[in-house]
């Protein structure tokens, strides 16, 4: 009996042990632990989004905008006691949508699921006058993104999104934001996101057991983002979004002294308030689907024949190498050359007759150039192309593409086969293997006319831009920009139809063939046209803009690019003087 009892109080003093040591371990051990899931129970965490810094454009007007908005979330604890119908009817969303936001996984337990943003004025009433029907109701003022020119810069200024699990995983700025943080995406709201996004601040509540706020514990503000300050005109970006309705292509400007970019357009576009709001999967679906590809940047990612614009290149080149001089009659046009069995057409098929550079350049002619460009041969028009930066980016962006200047070696080591004089032909007219850029092109224009330096392209005001004098005679450059007037100015010129009486600009315009006559007639190629272009320059008199502008399928460079330019340019004049803009 006396065993019995022993093992039976054994057995009461082991239990006992156990419960203090167990207690041992809660209240001293870990009481930190549960001290934390304690107040958990009674305070919330919330991290507020910071105000992201204002994008100005030159003349202060500001391209992108704060603007306050207001979004309903439920404390995680709450769900299984929230009326899912009434909910739904109040906000106007389904209840299978709910749940699923319900059921989605958080980043933490206790972190507030976030049910619909943007809600309007009469949501909020009606979820604050059932709040007691809601436990666990937040509703949080938040800061939207919003643009107020559209689509005229969403290429240029880019879009907001939720941090996606690569950008967390790639960036340590965003390992402790809540996923439902919106941080750059493309254009500059992602190049200078550092700088844009500010420091997000942190509030601590403590609520009831409806999950109501009841006091303010301690409270962290936000530090607004940076301001930026760009080069863009934004009266002349408007003015080019409206001259391009209806058109796809890009009009990219630049101050020729400085290499400020003035405007940077890429049509068509999207609308970046969208994606503020969080883009549908349907409007995703019609932007990558849509055959003219609205999200290419084609400003300064477009690859293209320069067509007749490259005739400015082979120009200078012959100028430069003293192998023409401007009254120098180099060909008589008859409508096109004969070389073997190929023949290599003028696009007038009349032909101009006797043709100096001056007429060459101002009336395009292609026999012209493919004379000057035999006797210079592939590595003299290859020498000037790369040193007026063509083959090569211009340093502006690292998304921008290098484009192609073929030569010998280039064409042995990729087509697998030798450099034949027809395609020097069709190189010194600006067609065959050549790719360029818009921007590329406009940064020609821009040396051309300020005296032959190279400047690489920036759009951030108070930039030191690198710069490289090229060594090119004044008195060469002054022949081309005079012949660059006539193309406009003069009424054989091929743009003489985008003529202003506004303002005197002048250019060159350029035809791009993208598929062979006999090739569209097969196929029945029905939008597919030749690409117009113009590159050009205002005012004659003492150049203050350089500027390129592609129209992809528009037709011909002086019937359709050329006037494109000619409607920018006075409809941003004419937006100057209403607003009464100086600079």
């Amino acid at each position: 009996m006396k065993i019995k009892n022993r093992i039976f109080i054994g057995i009461i003093f082991l239990i006992f042990i156990i419960i203090l040591l167990r207690l041992w371990q809660l209240q001293i051990l870990n009481t930190e632990k549960y001290k934390k899931l304690a107040e958990q129970n009674r305070i919330r965490i919330i991290k507020i989004p910071a105000p992201r810094g204002i994008i100005y454009d030159r003349n202060g007007i500001p391209l992108v905008e704060n603007i306050p908005s207001f979004a309903a979330l439920i404390s995680p604890e709450y769900i299984d006691k929230v009326d899912v119908n009434l909910l739904a009817k109040i906000l106007n969303i389904s209840t299978e949508d709910l749940q699923k936001k319900f059921k989605k996984k958080s980043e933490s337990i206790y972190m507030p699921i976030r049910i619909k943003e943007d809600l309007t004025f009469k949501e909020i009433a009606m979820l604050e006058a059932r709040r007691s029907e809601i436990p666990g109701l937040i509703i949080e003022t938040e800061i939207k993104r919003y643009y107020p020119f559209g689509p005229a810069t969403a290429h240029l200024l880019g879009y907001l999104g939720k941090i996606t699990e690569q950008q967390i995983k790639n960036n340590p700025q965003y390992q402790n934001l809540p996923s439902y943080f919106l941080v750059g995406q493309t254009g500059l709201e992602k190049i200078f996101d550092d700088k844009l996004i500010g420091i997000p601040g942190e509030k601590i509540i403590e609520v009831d057991a409806l999950g109501r706020e009841l006091r303010l514990i301690k409270e962290a503000p936000p530090v607004k983002g940076e301001d930026i300050y760009l080069t863009i005109d934004a009266l002349l970006q408007e003015a080019a979004y409206k001259a391009f309705e209806g058109h796809a292509g890009a009009f990219v400007a630049l101050k020729p002294d400085t290499g400020e970019i003035l405007s940077l357009l890429s049509s068509p576009s999207f609308d970046p308030n969208i994606f503020v709001e969080g883009v549908s999967g349907t409007y995703w679906n019609e932007l990558i689907n849509n055959s003219q590809n609205p999200l290419l940047n084609r400003a300064i990612q477009g690859l293209y024949a320069p067509g007749s614009t490259f005739k400015i290149i082979t120009a200078i080149a012959g100028l430069e190498e003293g192998v023409v001089t401007p009254d120098r009659i180099l060909a008589n046009c008859t409508g096109g050359i004969s070389f073997g069995t190929w023949t290599f057409g003028c696009w007038k098929k009349e032909g101009h007759g006797p043709v100096n550079l001056i007429r060459a350049l101002i009336e395009s002619c292609d026999v012209y150039f493919y004379e000057l460009g035999r006797i210079l041969g592939i590595g003299k028009i290859y020498k000037y192309a790369t040193l007026l930066g063509l083959g090569n980016s211009t340093g502006f962006s690292s998304e921008e593409k290098s484009g192609l200047v073929p030569d010998e070696e280039w064409k042995k080591k990729i087509k697998k086969t030798s450099w034949f004089l027809g395609d020097t032909f069709n190189t010194a007219i600006g067609q065959g293997f050549l790719k360029v850029t818009p921007l590329q092109m406009a940064n020609v224009m821009a040396t051309m006319v300020n005296g032959g330096t190279k400047i690489t392209p920036y759009i951030i005001r108070g930039t030191e831009p690198y710069k490289e004098n090229l060594n090119l005679n004044p008195k060469n450059l002054e022949i081309i920009k005079d012949a660059l007037s006539g193309v406009v100015n003069e009424p054989n010129g091929t743009a003489s139809s985008a003529r202003s009486y506004m303002i005197k600009f002048g250019g060159k315009t350029g035809t791009v063939q993208v598929v062979s006559k006999k090739l569209k007639e097969k196929v029945s190629y029905k939008n597919i046209g030749h690409h117009a272009w113009f590159i050009g320059f205002a005012p004659v008199e003492k150049p203050e803009i350089a500027f390129s502008v592609i129209v992809e399928h528009g037709g011909s460079g002086g019937a359709v690019a050329a006037p494109v330019a000619k409607n920018i340019l006075e409809g941003y004049i004419l937006k100057k003087r209403q607003l009464n803009v100086k600079n």
